[in-house]
């Protein structure tokens, strides 16, 4: 499949399997008439394969050649697995973490887990950013352990000042899809 057309079958899937219409109270605590439940994308087969590939393209448009990617679990962790997946696949070395959301009250006391090490530098990767926070606690910790952060990398951007969060504080921002081309604005 050709860039364009693996886009546009993500868009499908995601509209398939993940956006659901209705009355919801998001994370942030916003109202929303729609709700993205990417994981249910993010956790297949398929997207696995269309993340992964829309991925690296993304990272290498943007010149960004992180030793590592990873993020707030749950959400990232999917999205860095397809990375790690589709790298290994090119012949290209990338690895994986994830951020826990409070550090482990027992055996090593890791916040971070799985591959990182300081002075790494690190894409952070997002299923959907709606405030930022998510991102931003991610970004905290790893900055915390000495990694150096590249950029962001989302599924979905929910064009609901996330992006302009994270780059206000220095940080740019990449989405594979946004709201407006899921049809949701």
């Amino acid at each position: 499949m050709s860039h364009p057309e693996l886009q546009q079958r993500l868009r499908d899937l995601l509209l398939e399997r993940s956006v659901r219409r209705g009355d919801f109270i998001l994370a942030s605590g916003r109202r929303s008439t729609f709700y993205i439940d990417a994981r249910r994308t993010t956790m297949s087969g398929e997207g696995l394969a269309l993340i992964g590939a829309l991925g690296l393209a993304r990272l290498a448009a943007r010149r960004w050649t992180p030793d590592l990617v990873g993020g707030l679990t749950l959400g990232a962790d999917p999205v860095a697995y397809a990375l790690v997946a589709a790298a290994h696949a090119a012949g290209r070395a990338l690895d994986a973490f994830t951020v826990r959301k409070e550090p482990k009250t027992h055996g090593t006391g890791q916040r971070i887990e799985g591959c990182f090490m300081s002075g790494a530098a690190v894409v952070v990767v997002e299923d959907v950013i709606t405030t930022g926070q998510s991102a931003s606690d991610a970004i905290a910790a790893i900055t915390a352990e000495g990694g150096r952060v590249l950029g962001v990398l989302a599924v979905v951007d929910r064009e609901e000042g996330g992006r302009a969060t994270l780059e206000r504080a220095g940080h740019a921002v990449e989405a594979l899809v946004t709201a407006t081309s899921l049809g949701l604005r």
